[in-house]
């Protein structure tokens, strides 16, 4: 792509004579303004590797066009044309930003080099921009690890919704990196050098979690013996963080609303309202389709969360991503725990790529935690023994897969899995599903999840 370079000057003459002899010698597409107004306007329009522009021009000097430049678009490069008797006037320029000027009349060959050595300033500047980007985005995206196809998708969406400051709503199964992709969101954004605040929604009480969010005033409640900032104002030019936001009550969801149309707090005990400039992040594990039916969560809140939607996908519909996660979480624990750097051996990727992950990429770091800190050398190994509900698994029916396809195949053993697995963890709890998530490892809510899937009751296994 050819260079852009913008000429300034109120000479229609001078115009002419630089664009006819400027874009052959320096390869580049000339634009010409005849006023510092007319080049503003074009800028607001299109993006210039040089500008060189003539101090003294009527209404809108060089100078003045430099600051406006300089005030709008801090990286551009700019060249200053003056006469000989306005050096001066050229060293103010220079101080207030400009790169180079140059003098009338002009010695062609000089001014081409000038103009290329500020061109390549540019080019610099260009370059830089786009390792601090690419530094970014590395940063941003570094825990979160995958090839997959369904993760390229998450990573191109957050790369794309992260260059606005609309509301996101992240939705995924427990254990899907949602507070990942929520930072990484922060990270890419504008709104990079502000605050990112964090709350999980579900572990405060709803009677505080009002006073978290909007802060109060003195007096507003008993001991509240001074005023205190809630955390929308702590998160004010940076991003609030809504983990779990399916599990608040419709009273906060209406206060979190009234936020979102206006833009403003009230704190618990004032009669003002407070401008906050804030972007919220979302999550939720929840279905909230279902819970707006139940009557649980306001169709209207809803829409105004998920302005954008990113679905973080589950590890089973990640193929080839668990070795990936499972190397980067070794690599990280084995630092965190001050262990060396241990290896997967090929068993232990085969047996890990056979789990069917239902904590997704959080079990799986539970799993690889475990075999750093119970390992015997530097290699890690499948467990040697499994749970006891495991021991089923040598008895599960697999029925002929030969007429289905790959997908319908896998779905078929993953149901005679779950429904024998699960079968024999709640007959040996007597139907407790507290208990037997205990003993399996699982979070209560993910062993709920399974046995609605598979449309299996705990009440069978009750006496």
């Amino acid at each position: 792509m050819k260079r852009r370079l913008l000429i300034v000057d109120d000479e229609p003459d001078m115009l002419h004579l630089l664009k006819r002899s400027l874009e052959p010698d320096l390869n580049c597409v000339v634009e010409t303004a005849a006023s510092g107004l007319e080049a503003m306007e074009i800028l607001g329009q299109e993006r210039f590797d040089l500008i060189l522009a003539d101090i003294k021009m009527p209404k809108m000097d060089g100078l003045e066009l430099l600051e406006k430049v300089q005030a709008q678009y801090p990286d551009q490069t700019m060249v200053m044309m003056t006469g000989h008797g306005s050096i001066d006037v050229a060293v103010q320029a220079i101080q207030k930003g400009a790169y180079d000027f140059v003098t009338k009349p002009f010695d062609h060959e000089a001014l081409v080099v000038r103009l290329e050595k500020a061109l390549e300033r540019s080019k610099l500047i260009a370059e830089n921009r786009r390792l601090v980007r690419w530094c970014g985005q590395q940063r941003a995206f570094e825990n979160m690890v995958g090839q997959s196809p369904a993760m390229q998708t998450v990573f191109d969406t957050i790369k794309t919704v992260s260059q606005t400051d609309m509301t996101v709503l992240i939705t995924g199964e427990s254990g899907t990196g949602k507070e990942l992709a929520a930072r990484a969101i922060h990270s890419l954004s504008p709104r990079s050098s502000g605050p990112f605040v964090a709350i999980n929604c579900p572990t405060v009480p709803e009677n505080i979690l009002e006073s978290e969010l909007f802060g109060y005033k003195k007096g507003a409640f008993t001991h509240a013996s001074t005023s205190r900032q809630g955390l929308f104002e702590e998160a004010n030019g940076g991003t609030l963080f809504l983990d779990e936001i399916g599990d608040v009550t419709p009273s906060i969801q209406t206060k979190l609303l009234r936020v979102l149309q206006e833009k403003e707090i009230k704190p618990l005990g004032s009669n003002k309202s407070r401008k906050v400039n804030v972007r919220i992040v979302a999550s939720t594990n929840q279905d909230l389709q279902k819970r707006i039916d139940e009557g649980l969560f306001r169709e209207d809140f809803y829409y105004r969360l998920a302005v954008v939607p990113v679905v973080m996908p589950p590890l089973r519909e990640r193929n080839g991503d668990v070795p990936l996660i499972a190397a980067h979480l070794a690599a990280k624990h084995c630092k965190d725990l001050g262990k060396l750097p241990v290896t997967l051996s090929p068993n232990f990727v085969n047996w890990l790529e056979n789990q069917t992950w239902t904590g997704n990429v959080r079990e799986l770091e539970n799993t690889i935690i475990q075999a750093i800190l119970f390992s015997e050398g530097g290699t890690l190994e499948p467990p040697k023994t499994a749970p006891a509900a495991t021991q089923t698994l040598s008895r599960i029916s697999v029925p002929d897969l030969s007429a289905q396809s790959y997908k319908e195949a896998k779905e078929s053993i993953l149901e005679a899995f779950h429904r024998n697995y699960l079968g024999a963890l709640l007959k040996e709890t007597g139907g407790n599903v507290t208990q037997a998530a205990k003993n399996c490892g699982m979070e209560r809510q993910n062993l709920q999840q399974i046995l609605r899937r598979y449309n299996i009751s705990a009440q069978d296994f009750r006496d």
